[in-house]
């Protein structure tokens, strides 16, 4: 019999998997561990070094996305450990985490399950490493803000226990799924994870039932682990504010009754369509915001033009210049004066053809006179000079400089031993970042701490590389706490690994350096061509649907297709065996560039990935005009 089960559930993060794993193998060394890897079908590798890395690990590889409770569900039959524990891939735990762990479980025989401190990869904690029960009451306090605005009330703030030191051991309600570590006779007891959450809630519903079983559920923050991402999920996304209510009302469903039930389901429900509504307001704030200040800038110009050349049409009178600013704003759209990085030649390029197509079109149709044209002119030189302005300013409060297009500039300071900076620097170098200014080898003695704040105050230092090798987790984790600055960034260079790995806070997913790939279909040019040409395609097969329906297999489905990838619900090709909750339903794939033959699932997830690097609008029109007869298929 093992002392432990390890469980990890991976998902397309072979970078943050990788130092997970090296950080469990020296957590390992003093108990008898074994470790499980449930893939849930990865296309990024994972599986490969896994197999490569760590042939100690006990892998299962997926053939698709099963969620988070099965994948688990799936190795905790096989574990033999007297202990099992689901970790995330994205954290990092100390040395003696599970030693730790370990013994203060073989000293409270009544603890079913226990978390312990969790934080960001800025060195803060994580309030969500203990958490109450959500009850009506605390679900309401944290929904509507309440649970912000009072963090360390005992009434409001029950969602995280605000008011429990976050040093001492404490007997809690719920424990993050990112690190359970679970009596294996308490979970024999009370049941495996629900496979009804597919993600989020299942760990409040199993700490629930454990309590319920008669164990208890502790926080034990005697050790430490770093957790990147924290609870961060896209939480501006519709999708994510769907996905996690809705798991919040299984929960209710399954756990509470009468006018309770009631009464959470009506403030879930209420909880939905208000963060959706704020989520959706966001987005479309910070999306429309540049083209407002765009349209305002023009509209300055327009006014300033009306003093120095008097316009016949004037603002006042004059409806086209809506139409104006329409066209202006649209090809600034279409040339990617909204895209990251900014680029002022792609605004100024935008500009110029909105220019030349309004002139274009006063000519043909003798709407605008000689004297409008010169007003139009002063009016977009004007408006440009407005535009470049605003740009530089919020860049500079940005970055830090004027240069457009160029990043805050990094200033880095890599701690580690000679041999293992050089290797953070060659890496840095081959990613295209900055090198190094300062290299610190550690002396392992207080003296390090005061160093590396010297060196930080000194360099004006705003990212610290650890290197893996040469430092324990624990320290690292130690020296983030006492460094703790929201100017600096942290990131480690695992042992043997091609990246660098950090994340700023919880609500930022994890970042790396790693060799540059560039994958057109996530190019934001490309993006909106591809959406450009499925509206353009769409229409083009409805005005021609007398001529093809016949073709057609399924001709309603055909008819629906072609209405919802008019609006931008579907698209006509996309990825299907490597999708995510994210992409848009699609008809066809890349495999049908190849309609006939049976393809393996391997060799399906492989064509679209070089589909998605090699993105061509082109692409999309070779497959739809060999599929015309599957049109129709469903989404």
């Amino acid at each position: 019999m093992k002392d432990l089960s390890v469980i990890i559930v991976n998902y397309n993060v072979s970078y943050f998997l990788e130092q997970c794993l090296l950080s469990v193998r020296r957590a390992a060394q003093k108990l008898r561990v074994e470790v499980f890897v449930v893939d849930n079908n990865s296309v990024d590798g994972s599986v490969e070094m896994v197999q490569r890395r760590f042939p100690e690990v006990i892998l299962l590889a997926n053939k698709e996305n099963l969620g988070f409770s099965k994948a688990n569900n799936q190795a905790i039959r096989q574990a033999q450990g007297k202990y099992v524990l689901l970790l995330n891939p994205d954290t990092v735990v100390e040395e003696d985490t599970f030693l730790k762990c370990f013994r203060f479980m073989e000293a409270n025989p009544a603890a079913g399950a226990l978390g312990v401190k969790m934080m960001d990869g800025a060195g803060k904690f994580l309030p969500e490493s203990k958490r109450g029960l959500p009850t009506p009451w605390v679900a309401f306090s944290k929904v509507f803000g309440l649970a912000a605005l009072f963090p360390a009330s005992a009434v409001f703030n029950r969602y995280h226990l605000g008011h429990l030191p976050a040093d001492e051991v404490h007997k809690i309600d719920i424990l993050a799924g990112a690190f359970m570590f679970m009596r294996a006779e308490a979970l024999q007891k009370v049941g495996l994870l629900d496979e009804d959450f597919f993600m989020y809630g299942e760990d409040i519903d199993l700490s629930y039932r454990i309590k319920e079983g008669g164990f208890d559920v502790y926080y034990f923050p005697e050790t430490r682990i770093i957790h990147y991402k924290g609870e961060s999920t896209r939480k501006t996304s519709v999708n994510y504010v769907f996905m996690f209510y809705r798991a919040m009302m299984v929960f209710a469903e399954k756990h509470f009754s009468g006018r309770q039930a009631r009464l959470y389901s009506l403030l879930i429900r209420w909880a939905i369509y208000l963060r959706a509504a704020l989520a959706l307001l966001f987005r479309g704030v910070k999306q429309v915001l540049p083209l407002l200040l765009d349209g305002l800038c023009l509209v300055l110009g327009a006014l300033l033009g009306e003093k120095v050349v008097p316009d016949p049409l004037s603002l006042e009178v004059s409806p086209m210049w809506g139409a104006y600013l329409a066209v202006w704003l649209g090809t600034a759209f279409f040339s990617g004066a909204y895209d990251q990085p900014t680029r002022l030649y792609r605004l100024v390029r935008g500009m110029l053809w909105g220019s030349i197509l309004l002139m274009a079109f006063s000519s043909i149709v003798s709407v605008v006179g000689e004297t409008n044209k010169k007003h139009l002119l002063v009016a977009v030189l004007v408006g440009l000079v407005g535009m470049t302005l605003w740009r530089l300013v919020w860049h500079f409060k940005t970055y830090g400089h004027w240069r457009f297009g160029e990043p805050k500039a990094k200033r880095i300071a890599v701690v580690g031993s000679d041999k293992e900076v050089k290797r953070a620097s060659n890496l840095l170098r081959q990613a295209g970042a900055q090198e190094p200014l300062a290299r610190l080898e550690p002396q392992h003695t207080p003296a390090d701490l005061r160093q590396i704040r010297e060196v930080i105050e000194i360099y004006k230092i705003n990212e610290l590389i650890f290197c893996g090798k040469d430092l324990a987790v624990s320290q690292i984790i130690e020296w983030m706490v006492q460094i703790h600055n929201s100017a600096v960034e942290f990131k480690i260079l695992p042992e043997n690994s091609a990246y660098i790995i950090g994340s700023s806070s919880k609500n930022a997913p994890g970042d790396y350096y790693a060799l540059h790939i560039e994958v057109n279909l996530l190019n934001p040019y490309y993006r909106r061509n591809k959406a450009v040409l499925n509206s353009l395609v769409s229409a083009l097969l409805l005005v021609l649907s007398p001529f093809l329906i016949w073709r057609i297999n399924r001709k309603r489905q055909f008819l629906k297709n072609c209405l919802g990838n008019l609006v931008g619900v579907y698209q006509w090709v996309g990825l299907k065996a490597t999708a995510t909750p994210e992409s848009k339903p699609a008809i066809l794939s890349p495999v049908d560039k190849v309609s006939g033959r049976r393809i393996s699932p391997a060799a399906a997830r492989q064509m679209e990935v070089i589909y998605a690097k090699d993105y061509t609008p082109y692409a999309d029109l070779l497959i739809l005009s060999r599929n015309i007869s599957n049109l129709g298929r469903s989404a």
